[in-house]
């Protein structure tokens, strides 16, 4: 169906309706609630106010006002917790404080309700199951790594299970605390929907400790593009409300053209057609002949030209070889027919999922991953080291990898959770750019550990630190998504606020360029991976929402990188 893609919002309007419903999926049985540990020499207790007896939650801090301290409740003496879970938080509570490292520590709690969890942010976790009653004792023992220094434990209830109540919590290890516990509590999350039947899968949230840059050895493929690129799409077999532009039309400032797009006969065969805008639909559009013409032109300035496969309403899975051959073959058919630079991936919706069971992003085992790795690979090598190869993921299926990876230890969480990294990785060798979709997105965690939403700079900072300083996959630090090249990164941010959610203003993408490029201006989230200078550049939907807009997202990148 084309209506929604004529619509002023593309990647938006269907795709922000998916896309919440698959936050809700992944985050239901993946969140966890943060607070710390502390270790120094003989035995001691390192929470403070565990057993609430201050009559206050601080240090304690819960999602969303989900918590607090009542009567009439307790365990022990007076005051318990109250954690308020509902349909949309699991009303999670925290505490951080220092641990010693490779030390032996035990963490218990008096827990009351359905699906109570206490367990180690990173580590092993318990829960009570789904009968209520009254208090139940959990308790959890772990080591900490070797070179730790902080860790987090963590209680919840579960969404749409009710209040739950948790008191006498304690951690107990060799000595006392050295340093006086702090309260770090996480910002807002994504909804989560329904709850466990028989067993809740465990809260893995990633560790406070993330990975350090370590970029590439190898130069990663240039495709040609200047030091700073500016990427766009171009409304090319269809029109909405942003106009046609034709292509002799399209400004020198894209350094990249995306023309969106090519789309499968139907969504297993592999076989993509790309069929331009009609005369009807497009009153303006050229003729094939100046359309190719204009390419030509084009690629003489030095600009790329590339078939991008897929977007809001292309569905793509290579289910099967002979797909994946189809989609060789009729990729191929399309670059060679108008003399095009190379391919842009932008599988979007339900193109990319796991198998159950498929948990490591360094050898993929599901059908359409790997086909889709094997088909790219192909067409790599078909047109050599000047094959320009982007992809054009959304956060979902990215950045959302630090904490959801696939459909989870229990098969709870939605499997396209992280479902691009296997196919980043395993080209990261032949990807000239990566550009995430930093719009149409729900909250993602950064490597602070905290929430991050669209809106402002710092949205765009910590989404693109994650790629260029690597992640552990679902917390698993022994499964780390090593980071990409600042050359082959460029963020992805919508032209117009009619374009997609998550537009700012040409202030406030000053301001991000200028945290990643000089470390400079950085506002709340500071990067781990440095200053880059040589960050790629800048993605945009789109070249048409651009022109109606004004041209700002383009003359902003010119003005900044001049």
């Amino acid at each position: 169906m084309r209506t929604p893609r004529r619509t002023a919002v593309r990647r938006g309007s269907r795709t922000a309706v998916a896309a919440g419903t698959a936050w809700a999926v992944a985050a239901a049985g993946a969140v966890a609630l943060s607070f710390g540990l502390a270790g120094s020499a003989s035995a001691g207790e390192f929470l403070v106010n565990g057993g609430f007896e201050t009559g206050a939650l601080a240090p304690w801090s819960c999602t969303g006002g989900t918590g607090s301290v009542v009567t009439g409740q307790s365990h022990g003496g007076g005051y318990a917790l109250a954690g308020a879970a509902s349909a949309s938080d699991n009303a999670q509570c925290t505490q951080t404080v220092a641990v010693q490292p490779s030390t032996a520590y035990t963490l218990s709690a008096y827990v009351k309700g359905a699906y109570v969890y206490l367990g180690v942010n990173g580590g092993t976790s318990t829960w009570t199951p789904s009968t209520g009653g009254g208090y139940q004792k959990l308790s959890v023992s772990f080591t900490t790594a070797a070179g730790q220094t902080s860790a987090t434990v963590y209680t919840h209830g579960w969404y749409g299970q009710g209040t739950y109540y948790a008191d006498d919590v304690s951690l107990d290890g060799p000595g006392a605390p050295t340093n006086p516990p702090t309260s770090q509590p996480p910002t807002s999350q994504p909804p989560t929907s329904q709850p466990p039947t028989s067993q809740p899968p465990t809260s893995q949230p990633p560790t406070t400790q993330p990975p350090t840059s370590q970029p590439p050895t190898s130069q990663p493929p240039g495709g040609g593009l200047p030091t700073h690129a500016l990427v766009g799409y171009l409304h090319a077999s269809f029109a909405n409300g942003a106009g046609y532009t034709r292509m002799a039309d399209v400004p020198a400032s894209w350094d990249v053209i995306n023309l969106s797009f090519g789309e499968p006969t139907s969504v297993t065969s592999g076989d993509i057609r790309f069929n331009r805008c009609s005369v009807a639909e497009c009153p303006s559009v050229e003729s094939d002949a100046d359309f190719k013409a204009a390419i030509a032109a084009k690629q003489a300035q030095g600009k790329k030209v590339l078939i991008s496969i897929g977007g809001q309403n292309g569905q793509v899975q290579l289910t099967t070889t002979a797909a994946r051959d189809a989609f060789v073959s009729s990729v191929s058919a399309i670059i060679d027919k108008w003399g095009l630079n190379g391919l842009d991936i932008d599988f979007e919706g339900h193109s990319l999922s796991l198998n159950t069971g498929d948990t490591d992003f360094k050898n993929p085992t599901t059908p359409v991953i790997v086909n889709l790795i094997s088909a790219l690979k192909t067409l790599k090598a078909r047109y050599g080291q000047n094959f320009v190869l982007t992809m054009a993921p959304e956060t979902f299926f990215v950045q959302l990898g630090y904490q959801y990876y696939g459909s989870g230890p229990w098969g709870g969480q939605d499997p396209r959770a992280g479902a691009y990294l296997p196919v980043i990785h395993a080209l990261r060798g032949d990807l000239t750019l990566l550009h995430v979709q930093d719009y149409n997105s729900g909250s993602i965690m950064g490597l602070d550990n905290q929430y991050h939403s669209m809106g402002g700079a710092d949205f765009h900072v910590a989404m693109t630190d994650m790629l260029l300083t690597g992640f552990p996959v679902a917390g698993n630090t022994a499964n780390v998504f090593p980071p990409l090249a600042p050359s082959q990164v460029a963020i992805g941010m919508p032209a117009t606020t009619n374009a997609g959610n998550g537009y700012v203003a040409p202030a406030e993408v000053d301001k991000a360029l200028d945290c990643l490029t000089k470390a400079a201006g950085c506002g709340g989230y500071l990067p781990r991976s440095g200053a880059r200078p040589d960050l790629r550049g800048l993605m945009t939907w789109s070249i048409n929402w651009d022109q109606f807009g004004g041209k700002e997202f383009s003359r902003n990148f010119d003005s900044y990188f001049g």
